[in-house]
Order: C-alpha cells, then structure tokens, then sequence
C-alpha cells in the first residue's frame, strides 16, 4: 500500500508540473489517504503482534 501512495504522489507532482492542477489535487488527495490508511495498518499490526506475545523486531 506505501507503493500505492508514493505512485499517486509521484503521480501528482508530474501532473503539476505539467499543469494539470485538477489531476496533481486529486492524486496528491488519494495519496495521503493511502498513506494515512498504511500507516493506521502498520501499528494495527504492531498492536496484534505485541499482544500475541511476539516482541516487535
């Protein structure tokens, strides 16, 4: 899923830099949701492994 937010951020500087605002808004948009979501999963999964008795690496 970080793969996914970084390729709509990559995504939305090309598309700024060219100029299309309305597509850069939207991918940069879609881009911090995905990278919110990642990052929600990750201590989520942090949180499970540390209360199946298993210390974090």
């Amino acid at each position: 899923m970080l793969g996914w937010a970084l390729a709509f951020l990559v995504l939305a500087l090309i598309a700024g830099f060219l100029g299309f605002s309305g597509i850069a808004g939207a991918s940069a948009g879609i881009a911090q949701i995905l990278f919110v979501v990642f990052l929600i999963l990750l201590v989520i999964s942090f949180l499970a492994r540390a209360v199946r008795g298993r210390p974090p690496v």
